[in-house]
């Protein structure tokens, strides 16, 4: 009967154990982005709608965005990778496209590049930065960078408000 109880109690202290290790610091870098947001450009037009929630124990941030400009939709996967210690994005739209994204929390922002694109009119990195604003909203800026590291151009610049 001890051992049975033993047996139980290691299960528990395991089992909890691994419900818990997304609760670091780290893991918590990306929070500010919870929410359920609008979404406006720059001009204050609403674009589009997001809604970000926590799952699988903390780990991920799970992205559903929904365009109110387009038939656009789109979700995104976000998680720390505690090997090589980068925050990790990876997004599908439904009109197939995807990105994968890696970085980390620079002075506050949330900075990832996906690897160099390749293509016909040169090689290219996209680069989005989440920013913290002090009013409580957050800043999306998408551009693309050349191979010197310079904007090429801006994909999508989103200031996204508290519902």
């Amino acid at each position: 009967m001890i051992r049975v109880a033993l047996f139980f109690l290691l299960c528990s202290l395991s089992l909890s154990a691994q419900t818990n290790n997304c609760q670091s610091e780290k893991h918590k870098e990306f929070d500010f982005w919870l929410g359920d947001w609008n979404v406006y450009n720059e001009k204050g037009k609403l674009v589009g709608t997001n809604s970000i929630t926590k799952m699988q124990n903390g780990c991920v941030l799970q992205e559903n965005w929904v365009s109110k400009t387009s038939s656009n939709t789109g979700t995104s996967y976000n998680y720390f990778d505690k090997q090589d210690k980068t925050w990790n994005q990876v997004w599908v739209d439904n009109s197939g496209f995807s990105l994968v994204l890696k970085g980390n929390l620079v002075n506050g922002n949330m900075i990832l590049k996906s690897a160099t694109i390749d293509s016909k009119k040169g090689n290219y990195q996209n680069k989005v930065s989440w920013i913290k604003n002090t009013d409580g909203s957050v800043t999306q800026l998408w551009v693309l960078l050349d191979a010197n590291g310079n904007t090429i151009k801006e994909a999508f610049k989103g200031i996204y408000k508290k519902k």
